[in-house]
């Protein structure tokens, strides 16, 4: 017969109080995570917008769209966007709060304008060329590409908005910005993101300039507390 061994409440008490204790210090060290709980609205709002394919929508087209030729090869730029995004968010998540927040902050904000504004003004674009698959291994990704994501609710794009965002965040993180070649590569691949929108026919001009236009206004409020504390700006954001 087995007999059972008894466990010192005292140890089981002490346990308890080293697990609570990991779990407390776990969320005051991450507690900043909550500002990611925006996806949860973000993520249906958007899927339902898109949703609304074959519905009239108001089309976004300039002259200047006919004249910027087709170029399958930047579709590498564009699909880098989800990556180029991803890890400087959780850079700083990880590095600096402040920044985290202020990045958060300026995309989040974007992102929600953009979202009202095809909601209250259905837009898209209807210039997308024919692509053949089998032609080559990017014009497979640009159709694989078209196919899930429709061309509607193009206004402003997100893509460069975010690009530029992340961009901006980059130059203001105090120890990426020391890294001249960091920086540099980083305004290469924004350039490279936003000129790809409009190569691929993703976007119209006129979606990238309403972006470039809203990131101008958000940036100095989302980034006001830092340029505020700090009396002298030496133009991070130019710096590449």
């Amino acid at each position: 017969m087995k007999q059972r061994i008894k466990r010192d409440p005292a140890k089981r008490s002490q346990k308890r109080q080293t697990d609570g204790g990991r779990v407390s210090a776990f969320f005051k060290k991450y507690g900043h995570a909550w500002i990611l709980s925006y996806f949860l609205i973000y993520l249906p709002w958007f899927s339902r917008l898109q949703a609304n394919v074959g519905k009239p929508y108001h089309v976004i087209h300039s002259k200047l769209d006919d004249l910027i030729p087709f170029e399958e090869l930047f579709i590498i730029p564009y699909l880098l966007w989800f990556l180029y995004v991803g890890v400087t968010v959780v850079y700083t998540f990880f590095t600096n709060r402040d920044d985290y927040y202020r990045m958060c902050a300026f995309l989040f904000t974007g992102m929600t304008i953009s979202l009202l504004v095809c909601t209250l003004y259905p837009n898209g674009t209807n210039f997308r060329p024919a692509v053949d698959p089998s032609e080559n291994v990017f014009c497979l990704l640009v159709s694989r590409l078209w196919s899930i994501d429709p061309c509607i609710n193009v206004f402003p794009s997100i893509h460069v908005y975010n690009s530029v965002g992340t961009h901006i965040a980059v130059c203001h993180n105090e120890k990426l910005k020391k890294n001249r070649l960091l920086v540099f590569g980083s305004g290469v691949l924004m350039t490279l993101i936003c000129i790809s929108t409009v190569c691929l026919k993703q976007h119209s001009i006129l979606d990238v300039i309403g972006s470039l236009m809203m990131a101008c206004v958000i940036y100095p409020i989302a980034y006001a507390p830092e340029t505020a504390g700090r009396k002298k700006y030496s133009g991070e954001f130019y710096h590449i």
